[in-house]
C-alpha cells in the first residue's frame, strides 16, 4: 500500500467507507491551526494539535519537539474518535510537514493502514473538491495503541550512524552548512550526516513524487537499501517527511527524534559545516 493518497482517491472513499480524517495545520510561524480548520476542512476531519498532541513539551533534553508518551498519545487518538482498525488519513496546508508527524507517531503506535495526502489541502481545493466549516466534536474512539513499531535512534547512535550506514539531514542546505541557524544552539550538522532537504521529496506541486523517483533520489545519497539509514532534521517533524518518502520507495529508515535541536544543545557534541560531511 503506498504511504500516500491522492485527492481523487480519498473523495472516492469518503462516498464508500470513510477513513478518519486528521487535520493537522501547523507551521513554525503558527503553530495553532485550529482557527484555519474552524475555516475549511475537508469533510469529516478532526483537527490534531501537533505541539499539544504530538509532542510533549515537558520532556527535557530531547529537543524542540519530544515524542508523546504512548498513553498521551492513545488518549489524543481517543479524541479524534479512532477505533482499532480505523484507516487513517492526515493531511495539512503546509508541505506534508505535520500529516508526515501523525504518519510517523501512528506508524510508531502500530497502526499500519495511515496515509498521507499527498499535495495536502491545497491538492484538494486545486481539484474543486468541497471543504465544511466549524469544528464538530467526534465521539471519543476506544483505540488501544502499540510502541516502538518504528525504529528510532538516540544522540549516541547518531554520532555512530555514518560509520556503518548513511545518516540524512533533511534540513534546507543553509542550515545543513552552518550559514544561518534560526531556532537551534548552534549551527551546523552531525559529523557525516548527508544533507538531504525535504524539498526533493515533493514536485513543484506540492505532491510527494512518486515511489521510482524518489527511489532514484535517495540512491543517489547511498540511501538504496543496501545499509541502515537513518534521518534528523531541526526537532523531528520535517525528518519523518523524509521517512515517509524513504518508505514509499521501499527504503526504511529509522528517526533521531531530537535531532539537530536536542544534538546542538548538548555540551561536547562534535559540530560539522559547511557542505562536506565532515
Amino acid at each position: 500500500m503506498s504511504v500516500f493518497i491522492t485527492p481523487a482517491e480519498l473523495a472516492e472513499q469518503l462516498e464508500s467507507i470513510p477513513p478518519r480524517i486528521l487535520d493537522v495545520r501547523w507551521t513554525l510561524m503558527d503553530t495553532d491551526g485550529s482557527g484555519p480548520y474552524a475555516a475549511g476542512h475537508i469533510p469529516g476531519a478532526v483537527y490534531v494539535d501537533l505541539e499539544t498532541q504530538l509532542s510533549d513539551h515537558s520532556a527535557q533534553g530531547q529537543g524542540r519537539h519530544p515524542l508523546p508518551t504512548r498513553e498521551a498519545l492513545q488518549a489524543a487518538a481517543r479524541s479524534w474518535g479512532l477505533e482499532d482498525g480505523d484507516p487513517v488519513v492526515a493531511y495539512d496546508d503546509w508541505n506534508g510537514f505535520g500529516s508526515s508527524r501523525a504518519w510517523w507517531l501512528l506508524r510508531h503506535a502500530g497502526l499500519t493502514d495511515v496515509r498521507i495526502l499527498s499535495g495536502g489541502l491545497g491538492a484538494w481545493s486545486a481539484a474543486g473538491l468541497p471543504l465544511e466549516e466549524g469544528a464538530g466534536e467526534p465521539t471519543p474512539g476506544f483505540i488501544t495503541l502499540d510502541w516502538d513499531a518504528m525504529p528510532t535512534i538516540t544522540a549516541d547512535e547518531a554520532e555512530a550512524f555514518p560509520a556503518t550506514g548513511v545518516l540524512l539531514d533533511a534540513r534546507a542546505g543553509e542550515r545543513y552548512r552552518g550559514e544561518i541557524e534560526p531556532m537551534d544552539p548552534q549551527a551546523g550538522h552531525i559529523p557525516g550526516a548527508l544533507n538531504a532537504p525535504t524539498t526533493g521529496n515533493v514536485g513543484a506541486d506540492g505532491a510527494f513524487l512518486a515511489a521510482d523517483a524518489l527511489r532514484e533520489h535517495y540512491a543517489e545519497l547511498g540511501a538504496d537499501g543496501s545499509q541502515p539509514v537513518a534521518v534528523y532534521c531541526g526537532s523531528g517533524v520535517s525528518a519523518a517527511h523524509t521517512i515517509a518518502a524513504l518508505a514509499e520507495a521501499g527504503i526504511d529508515a529509522a528517526l533521531f527524534p531530537g535531532s539537530w535541536s536536542q544534538w546542538s544543545g548538548e555540551a561536547g557534541r562534535a559540530i560539522a559545516t559547511g557542505p562536506d560531511p565532515r
